[in-house]
């Protein structure tokens, strides 16, 4: 019985790696047509150089990256290793849900949270832009998930609500009140959107963590590329990933405190 369980476990685990990787190679084509204006229905995957159209052995997530050592088939040009970094992350990320919530509704809101963070992310690191749609698909799927989660759903919608309008709502008051003083950006709309659809899903107090770990996280990506100028949008995707794997057990830990 044990075998078995460790069996079906590790089963379960491989699958949930696939499936990652293998979005994360479909949100890598969506953000790149998405920030250069391409369709994200219609159309074949093509090289970004050459434009060629990829073939099926082209696009194995990962493994056609190291069969073809990181160079196009038809031009000979680099890939940017960014596409073979975003299908393992998004595959490790479906694991680590899988480990936290095992095969649930749960398990299934996170995973398609998962997959609109990181397309989201990956347009605003190449456009410092948050497309709309990722934010109101994010809406749609908290409110459809909803009914399917083990808590009341009468608590989610409440909980949600005061993390979204809460936590987005200080952050607009804020950055406009820090425009107006400085005569500089601070935070722009699309991040206290995404914000706002973050706070829908954690809640609360973990959306305030999340806000906390959000700018520790800009903090880091400023020193790191040394730039005066960074996109929020995968900082705020980062801190929400660590929150709906860890975020309840951190509050629930500090507020032991008191």
């Amino acid at each position: 019985m044990l075998h078995e369980t460790l069996y079906l476990t590790i089963y379960i685990l491989t699958v949930a790696f696939v499936l990652g990787a293998v979005f994360g190679s479909f949100i890598n084509c969506m953000a790149w047509r998405i920030a250069n204006g391409e369709s994200v229905m219609t159309g074949r995957s093509h090289c970004a150089t050459c434009g060629h159209p990829l073939k099926a052995g082209d696009l194995i997530p990962i493994f056609s990256y190291i069969f073809l050592q990181g160079k196009c088939r038809y031009c000979g040009e680099k890939i940017s290793p960014r596409y073979v970094t975003v299908e393992i992350v998004t595959a490790i990320a479906f694991v680590a849900v899988v480990v936290k919530y095992d095969v649930s509704f749960e398990t299934l809101r996170y995973l398609v949270l998962v997959c609109m963070l990181m397309g989201l992310s990956l347009v605003d690191l190449d456009k410092y832009i948050i497309p709309d749609r990722f934010i109101v698909a994010g809406i749609v799927w908290w409110a459809a998930t909803v009914p399917l989660m083990a808590e009341p759903w009468k608590l989610q919608l409440k909980d949600g609500l005061l993390g979204a309008f809460v936590i987005a709502g200080a952050m607009l008051a804020l950055s406009l009140i820090f425009d107006k003083v400085t005569g500089k950006e601070s935070l722009g709309g699309g991040d206290v959107k995404l914000l706002f659809m973050a706070g829908l899903y954690l809640g609360l107090l973990t959306s305030l963590l999340n806000l906390i770990l959000a700018c520790i996280v800009g903090i880091v990506f400023v020193a790191v590329l040394k730039q005066k100028k960074i996109p929020f949008g995968p900082a705020i995707s980062i801190a929400v990933f660590f929150s709906i794997l860890c975020g309840d057990q951190v509050v629930n830990w500090y507020l032991s405190l008191f």
